[in-house]
C-alpha cells in the first residue's frame, strides 16, 4: 500500500471577531492542567475565571502580537515579538481583579514567576499553544509550531512549557529546557528557549 495522504491544515490569522472562541479554547485545552487547580480551586468557578483571564492576553495578541489558528479554530497558536519593548496589556491590574475576584494573588505569584524567569535577548513569545481535547494527538500543534518558526527569519523563539507532554512536544520542535521553577504547591514549569536560526 502506498503512504497515507495527509492534508495540511489551513492557518489563518485571527481576526477580533476570533477573540471570544479563542479565550474559551485555551480554558478548555488547559482544564486539566495542575497549575489550573492552584490558579483557582474552585472548580465551580475555574473555567468562567480562565476564559476571561485569557481573554485579557488574547485581547492583547491582536493588538501586539500574532494569534494563529487552524482553520476550524480547534487549534490555535498565540505569539508576541519581544524584539521591541512590548507594552503590558491594557487596563490589565483592573481586568484581572474583576476577573479573578478572590484568587486574583494566585494569578500575580504565576505573572511574577513568568517574569522573572523571561529572558532578555529577543525572542518571539508563545504565550500559548491550545489544542481542543477532541482534535489533541492529530499534528495540530506540531503544525502552528512550524508555521510560525518558519517565519521567524532566524529570530529565537522562547516558551515556558506546563506539562511534561508539552515539554516534550517542544523538545522534538528544537526547544532547549532552561531551569524549571514551581508554583507555590510544587507545579512544576519549564522554561523553554529555541536558538535563532534553528
Amino acid at each position: 500500500m502506498g503512504e497515507t495522504f495527509v492534508m495540511r491544515p489551513d492557518i489563518r490569522r485571527a481576526a477580533e471577531e476570533d477573540a471570544p472562541q479563542v479565550a474559551e479554547l485555551i480554558a478548555t485545552a488547559f482544564a486539566q492542567l495542575k497549575a489550573v487547580s492552584y490558579l483557582v480551586p474552585d472548580r465551580r468557578e475555574r473555567h468562567k475565571i480562565l476564559t476571561a483571564n485569557f481573554r485579557i492576553f488574547v485581547d492583547h495578541a491582536l493588538e501586539h502580537g500574532e494569534i494563529h489558528l487552524i482553520d476550524d479554530a480547534h487549534a490555535a497558536a498565540v505569539w508576541f515579538p519581544h524584539t521591541a519593548p512590548l507594552p503590558a496589556p491594557r487596563d490589565y491590574d483592573r481586568r484581572l481583579a474583576e476577573c479573578a475576584g478572590e484568587w486574583v494573588e494566585h494569578f500575580r505569584v504565576l505573572d511574577g514567576l513568568f517574569e522573572e524567569h523571561h529572558p532578555a535577548e529577543p525572542h518571539h513569545y508563545l504565550a500559548f499553544l491550545a489544542v481542543h481535547p477532541d482534535r489533541q494527538n492529530q499534528g495540530l500543534g506540531s503544525a502552528l509550531l512550524r508555521h510560525h518558526h518558519s517565519r521567524l527569519g532566524g529570530v529565537a523563539a522562547y516558551l515556558v512549557a506546563s506539562s511534561t507532554g508539552s515539554r516534550d512536544l517542544y523538545a522534538r520542535h528544537g526547544y532547549q529546557v532552561r531551569d524549571p521553577f514551581a508554583l507555590p504547591d510544587g507545579t512544576m514549569f519549564w522554561p523553554m528557549w529555541r536558538p535563532g536560526g534553528s
